[in-house]
């Protein structure tokens, strides 16, 4: 990869969080690990991440600035972590997955900036602060999002070490990203609910459609490249897969719940648009104590995935069990 300069590590992790409770990774598997613990990982990812956002003379100044603003800004990474739990849950070092979680982080920050034009969602407000084409324009937003997609498949490419799991990696992380995965999702979100079925049962199976698609693809295919990455069995990564698949449905049940009744200050975003805009919601079927009972029978089937796993993936279960309590 073309070495740029890179903007300083301080400017980062001063608006860079990571809001677990638990804030140690200290398990059988981190042992020996310098980046087994939160701090030094998230000290990790920073630089991964400014490195690979770092400013060149080929790279327009305004486009990085809007790309580091999308990626930089206060966030759970969520998608990062799992990324690096599950490497490490399988025996490999956190340091061999960064490149990994950074390119699921570029993915993930393009599929905000996008969500949030005025085309789609239409939101002024992300993370607490204004969105990337309310902080610079429509048009920059846009291919900040194209360049954060383009930036990711660079990275997994260009900074694995192993060229068949890199070429591996591109493939899992393209499909968990494309037409049968996060745009597919997506634009069947847009379509909103008349869209669906008129009987309650078939809605609910669109909605989840939707959202396996939309939301818990990149969050699966975040487990499955840190599992590849360390060279996992097939069954190993099949357990992760039901884990991520479970989570991920977990999350979107958690957002759904968050948008009908969350505090907007502590959520970062606008709250109550969901139902605004006629789209089909877990709460709006299935009320919200149903969505909440159905979001814990998720979280327990994540669980039970991992049992086999040991005690080497308890970062794996306590992620699982904060996905419940989320404000944001």
């Amino acid at each position: 990869m073309k070495k740029y300069a890179t903007p300083t590590l301080g400017f980062a992790l001063d608006i860079l969080t990571t809001p677990s409770q638990d804030t140690s990774l200290a398990n059988s598997a981190s042992q020996g690990d310098p980046l087994g613990d939160e701090p030094a990982f998230t000290h990790a990812l920073t630089e991964e991440l400014l490195v690979c956002l770092a400013d060149d003379a080929d790279r327009p100044a305004r486009l990085m600035e809007a790309m580091r603003y999308a990626v930089m800004g206060p966030g759970k990474r969520l998608r990062p972590r799992l990324v690096a739990y599950a490497a490490q849950a399988c025996g490999a070092k956190i340091q061999d997955a960064l490149p990994a979680a950074a390119a699921v982080e570029f993915i993930h920050a393009y599929s905000l900036i996008h969500d949030d034009l005025p085309a789609m969602d239409d939101d002024d407000l992300r993370r607490g602060r204004p969105t990337v084409h309310r902080q610079f324009d429509e048009a920059l937003a846009i291919l900040a999002g194209d360049a954060l997609q383009a930036l990711a498949f660079e990275t997994l490419a260009t900074r694995l070490a192993d060229p068949r799991v890199a070429a591996r990696a591109c493939a899992e992380l393209a499909a968990a990203a494309g037409p049968g995965g996060l745009v597919g999702g997506q634009v069947d979100d847009l379509a909103g609910a008349e869209a669906a079925p008129p009987e309650t049962e078939a809605r609910l199976l669109h909605l989840r459609r939707i959202h396996a698609r939309k939301t818990s693809a990149l969050i699966t295919v975040s487990l499955r490249l840190g599992a590849i990455i360390a060279h996992a069995d097939k069954p190993t990564i099949d357990r992760l897969t039901r884990y991520g698949q479970a989570i991920g449905m977990a999350f979107q049940v958690t957002d759904d719940l968050l948008d009908a009744q969350g505090d907007q200050a502590a959520v970062g975003k606008r709250v109550g648009k969901d139902l605004d805009r006629g789209k089909l919601t877990y709460p709006s079927l299935l009320g919200v104590e149903a969505s909440q009972t159905h979001a814990a029978q998720l979280i327990a089937t994540a669980l039970d995935s991992l049992d086999t796993l040991a005690g080497c993936a308890e970062p794996l279960r306590s992620l699982a069990r904060q996905i419940l309590g989320r404000d944001r």
